[in-house]
């Protein structure tokens, strides 16, 4: 069905585009903690006489493979590829304050069940029989959390379901992992607007509580990795996110992975290098720091990747004015889009993380719902790993959380 050629590359034409997750910056940064990496240039022809359907894709693509049980097996992880072959009727998105020239700020392919299913799960197939080759001998399976987005969760669901139906019947060695890797569901803010368009997209009670945040006297600092007392910041840093850890019973890296990312960010700027600008937040009210969040700018996006708050002085809405503040300096930065990165698929009150659900989409965002992560399972040891792994999560999620009164 395919024609696939893969070729191993050092050098990169896109550094700082695309989502960050597939940048050699990231595949560095990643592979001092744990990870090693590879970049390809995939090339996929396809062509379908019977459908009078052909295309030619070429990409460059981070693989990161990481070694487990004392390194006899490896799994290798490919996020956010691949993307789909063929746009989709309706396929183009542009929110009502895209720019004065008309361009498209954020593309959306949205997906109906009947279609595509067959090609997408034979082409992840085949990518990653491709690959085996160039990875650790021992690789159980190849992970993939494809670049595939959905306006809302059921068509998402039925096009999962659609791959679920061709693996079987066609007896594909894919499979849809019980624990996604990256947060499958999230909302987008264009900044391509001016400041009062963003902020009129927002609900009422959010631009209050910006106004009241900084009326109030909530002070936010931007800190980079090669600020002289980055040491400080961060350790103000982490006990928030410790506190913010133990109150909603998530887990954490340790410090020196935050000091990394944003120390490799101001080291290669400083060298000239095109890479992403990692930043770190901090909210303060009289000698009180009451939140902090660390942030991502490059060229497409910008990612508000971790977050963390006090018990205290919470009436004072900190959390809001920082990231109102991320957002008008990813903007001025030249970011598309503000990555809210991660929340529950819809607006249930019953969900655990519902008040998470409101916090992110009351800043006026596009939501957008991923597809998940999906092995190909390369041996049978593949289908035992990914049973530790829903054991585990199933253990930390919930039964830690009820054991510690959550």
């Amino acid at each position: 069905m395919f024609d696939i050629k893969i070729n191993e590359i050092n050098n990169t034409s896109v550094p700082n585009e695309g989502s960050f997750l597939q940048t050699p910056f990231w595949a560095e940064f990643k592979s001092n903690h744990g990870w090693t990496h590879k970049r390809f240039l995939i090339e996929i022809k396809y062509n379908n006489e019977e459908e009078q359907k052909s295309v030619v894709k070429q990409d460059e693509v981070s693989v990161l493979s990481r070694s487990i049980c004392k390194n006899i097996f490896s799994i290798a992880y490919i996020p956010l590829y691949p993307s789909l072959l063929f746009p989709c009727s309706d396929c183009d998105f542009s929110t009502d304050t895209s720019d004065s020239n008309n361009e498209i700020v954020i593309k959306e392919e949205l997906v109906t069940p009947e279609t595509q299913s067959i090609e997408f799960a034979t082409l992840m197939q085949e990518i990653a029989l491709k690959l085996q080759p160039f990875l650790n001998k021992n690789t159980m399976c190849v992970r993939f959390d494809p670049n595939v987005d959905f306006d809302n969760p059921e068509d998402r669901d039925l096009f999962n379901y659609g791959l679920k139906l061709i693996s079987f019947a066609d007896r594909l060695k894919l499979k849809k992992n019980n624990v996604d890797i990256q947060p499958p569901d999230s909302t987008l803010i264009n900044l391509t607007s001016d400041e009062e368009s963003i902020l009129n997209l927002m609900k009422p009670k959010w631009r209050y509580n910006i106004k009241l945040a900084s009326k109030k006297g909530v002070k936010i600092e931007r800190i980079l990795g090669n600020n002289i007392n980055l040491s400080t910041k961060l350790d103000i840093f982490y006990d928030l996110y410790q506190t913010t850890a133990k109150r909603d019973g998530i887990s954490i890296h340790q410090k020196s992975y935050y000091r990394d990312l944003l120390e490799k960010s101001s080291k290669e700027i400083d060298e000239g290098k095109d890479v992403p600008v990692i930043s770190l937040y901090l909210a303060s009210n009289e000698d009180d720091y009451l939140g902090a969040i660390i942030t991502l700018f490059s060229k497409t996006e910008s990612v508000y990747l971790y977050g963390c708050s006090s018990n205290i002085k919470r009436n004072l809405m900190p959390n809001f004015l920082l990231q109102w503040t991320a957002m008008r300096d990813a903007k001025l930065y030249g970011s598309k889009y503000y990555d809210m990165y991660g929340m529950p698929p819809t607006d249930d009150e019953n969900h655990p993380m519902h008040g998470l659900y409101l916090f992110k989409t009351g800043f006026g965002g596009k939501n957008i719902h991923r597809c998940g992560t999906y092995d190909v399972q390369l041996n049978f040891v593949s289908s035992l790993f990914n049973l530790a792994e829903t054991l585990r999560a199933f253990w930390h999620k919930k039964i830690l959380k009820i054991i510690r009164g959550r």
